[in-house]
């Protein structure tokens, strides 16, 4: 068989298991992404709150592959698909192919809303998660010495969309504010700094059961959260949040956690998509491009089980990664290819120390039981031995403790005086 090129865009769960898979098989892959590293977003969280550093559960791409002898890198933004040429169109020069898997992703959703968009923080890449946490930490300084009508804003922590990352977001913060602001700053009263949840719907978690959703906000509002439901924004200047009620909440500082859109590229057909997402058949080829191939949460798959496409799930793209490796193979090798089944593992989110909540097919629980789990798991998911049992042993520190230590605000002389500017 003549060996194939594949080029892979996109690094993330469901890119990264293709290459993995595929890392001894007769072909020739190419793995092009805007980052140089894998990022382990259901950990960002803990970077915005400063309880762990961004290499804790970041990968170096080169790194990952040195002994993949198949596998090479491209540090490059892609900015138009070819599909007549079988080309891509990168910021680093044009890249053929022989197979296209299309695996960009989804980024932040702020629903054509650019004051949103300008003003809010999102959290979809490590660069964005270390931004929240340096505003975050800078604000909590300049609270110090700005006038009342100004530490209005300071105070109030507002944290939109109340899925699992703002619901863990939140706890993060609530925690922060009762363990470690008194220890950091003991001659300033942070009692009354506001951690602010607003969700559209009518309850957090709204995506799982309803002993979820009575127990996640029931616990949030203990630790100190004020969660607001059946919310919605409906703009902010950067120092006013405006509600669609006509309420406004002074603030600085909004994280937007409500809403995701696929990361598309220019050159596809519009006509194949469905909600930002390319629609593919059973075995992610791309509707109409039987050399392209879409997965993850770019990809809109439409089944028996799932026929309004998968949920934008890591575990979704980790397995839609593994399947189409599998089939590259097997048709390969003259073999009959296994349409895509996606079996529901569950799903979970943590709300503070030693609380979360999971649900597992046919079994859900809360509290410090499903905390462990969730723990466990995370680690299991980690890529490298060196980045479980640094994660473990921060977790491990923070537990005892209730300290991190790694409050540390990093800013060149040009985030300085873009600081400077806004404020």
């Amino acid at each position: 068989m003549e060996r194939k090129k594949i080029v892979i865009i996109g690094g993330g769960f469901a890119g990264l298991n293709v290459a993995r898979k595929l890392a001894k098989a007769n072909c020739d892959i190419l793995l092009v992404d805007k980052q140089n590293h894998h990022m382990f977003q259901p950990l960002f969280y803990q970077v915005a709150s400063a309880r762990l550093e961004p290499s804790s559960i970041s990968f170096p791409f080169r790194a990952l592959f040195r002994r993949s002898k198949n596998i090479d890198f491209r540090y490059a933004t892609v900015t138009a698909v070819k599909p007549e040429q079988n080309e891509i169109e990168t910021s680093m020069g044009t890249i053929p192919y022989d197979e296209l898997i299309i695996a960009t992703g989804c980024r932040t959703n702020f629903f054509g809303n650019k004051n949103l968009e300008q003003h809010a923080m999102a959290m979809k890449s490590t660069q964005q998660t270390i931004h929240i946490r340096n505003t975050i930490l800078s604000k909590f300084e300049k609270i110090i010495f700005v006038d009342d009508d100004e530490k209005e804003e300071l105070m109030n922590l507002v944290i939109v969309g109340a899925g699992p990352t703002g619901v863990e977001l939140s706890g993060a913060f609530a925690e922060m504010k009762k363990n470690v602001m008194p220890r950091d700053y003991p001659h300033f009263d942070f009692s009354k700094l506001k951690i602010i949840l607003l969700e559209g719907s009518p309850n957090t978690l709204n995506a799982m059961g309803d002993a979820s959703r009575k127990w996640s906000r029931t616990y949030l509002e203990r630790i100190g959260v004020e969660v607001r439901t059946s919310t919605v924004v409906a703009d902010y200047d950067g120092h006013d949040l405006k509600l669609v009620s006509g309420e406004l909440i002074p603030t600085q500082t909004v994280i937007w956690a409500a809403g995701v859109t696929g990361n598309t590229i220019p050159g596809m057909d519009e006509t194949i998509m469905v909600r930002s997402r390319y629609r593919v058949n059973r075995f992610s080829e791309v509707e109409n491009h039987p050399n392209i191939y879409a997965i993850g949460d770019i990809s809109y798959m439409e089944t028996p089980k799932y026929p309004q496409g998968h949920p934008q799930l890591a575990n979704v793209a980790i397995n839609q990664g593994k399947t189409l490796a599998k089939n590259f193979q097997r048709k390969w090798a003259g073999k009959e290819q296994v349409p895509f089944e996606y079996k529901d593992k569950g799903s979970m989110a943590t709300i503070g120390k030693h609380k979360a909540v999971v649900e597992l097919p046919g079994f859900k629980f809360q509290g410090y039981f499903a905390w462990m789990v969730w723990m466990a798991l995370h680690l299991m998911l980690i890529l490298s031995v060196r980045n479980k049992v640094v994660v473990f042993y921060n977790w491990a520190w923070s537990y005892l403790t209730g300290d991190s230590s790694l409050r540390l605000i990093l800013r060149d002389e040009r985030d300085r005086e873009a600081l400077r500017r806004n404020d």
